[in-house]
């Protein structure tokens, strides 16, 4: 006799709970509660100084938040010890401004690096995990090129490489098209798009750039200086055209007179 098993519901990668960041006693967001579903593409938007690189480094453990839950991938990195925080940690690679890449390494030790600080990949898989990375970025043949001799696009894919060296669940970006010329910028836009193709990996971002939030993001989280909180959540397209927020209009449309 076939007995129907109830399968439990999938677990959102990221959940945020009632959460409260800032510096000091100095409060940037509050009261903040989203999820961000498996395999999307999220963007982190809004006006200078309303708090988006700030909630990306608190998502990823840099700082602790001054109330509030995250859960990543269902485990708290609020309230993880240190053993449990790194072990979050391995389930998410970060691609930070500017690429952030050791400049005395070459471009093959700079992706190899997470797995060495991991301590149990041979030397044969990680020679062989950089060589896939390097090819899913276009960069076959480069491995042993050191940062100074890449252009600011193949730093970009460096920095994106080696984010994914621990094949993670999550991807974090910050600006990753900041410095770039349009063309470069676009070319990076359709590597992010085929890195959710290929590994299926959440992505949230933090980026200004318009052309780049139309083309790969799925959802806008909008966040506001003055209200210290997220304002508007949806598509970029919706939020243009549907927003009932003039600000959110306008910022997505460019059009001050919004």
């Amino acid at each position: 006799m076939k007995t129907n098993t109830v399968q439990p519901p999938e677990v959102s990668p990221i959940v945020v709970k009632d959460l409260t960041v800032g510096y000091g006693e100095r409060i940037i967001l509050q009261n903040l509660n989203f999820e961000i579903k498996k395999g999307q593409i999220v963007t982190l938007l809004g006006g200078s100084g309303c708090g988006k690189s700030t909630l990306l480094k608190h998502i990823i453990g840099l700082y602790p938040p001054m109330q509030g839950e995250i859960l990543i991938q269902g485990r708290s990195i609020v309230t993880a010890n240190e053993t449990e925080k790194r072990e979050i940690m391995s389930c998410f690679g970060v691609a930070y401004q500017g690429g952030a890449l050791f400049r005395a390494l070459s471009v093959a030790e700079n992706i190899a690096l997470p797995m060495e600080e991991m301590g149990h990949f041979t030397k044969d898989e990680i020679k062989e995990r950089v060589e896939q990375k390097l090819a899913l970025m276009h960069l076959e043949g480069f491995g042993n090129f050191m940062p100074s001799d890449l252009s600011g696009g193949m730093i970009k894919r460096v920095a994106f490489a080696r984010a994914l060296a621990l094949d993670p669940a999550l991807l974090f970006f910050d600006e990753p098209s900041a410095g770039l010329d349009p063309l470069t910028s676009d070319m990076l836009d359709d590597v992010i798009l085929e890195i959710r193709e290929k590994t299926g990996a959440t992505i949230v971002m933090v980026t200004h750039e318009l052309p780049s939030i139309f083309k790969v993001s799925d959802r806008v989280l909008m966040l506001s200086r003055d209200e210290k909180s997220i304002v508007d959540d949806g598509s970029p397209q919706w939020l243009r055209d549907h927003s009932e927020i003039p600000f959110v209009r306008a910022f997505l449309s460019r059009n001050k007179n919004n």
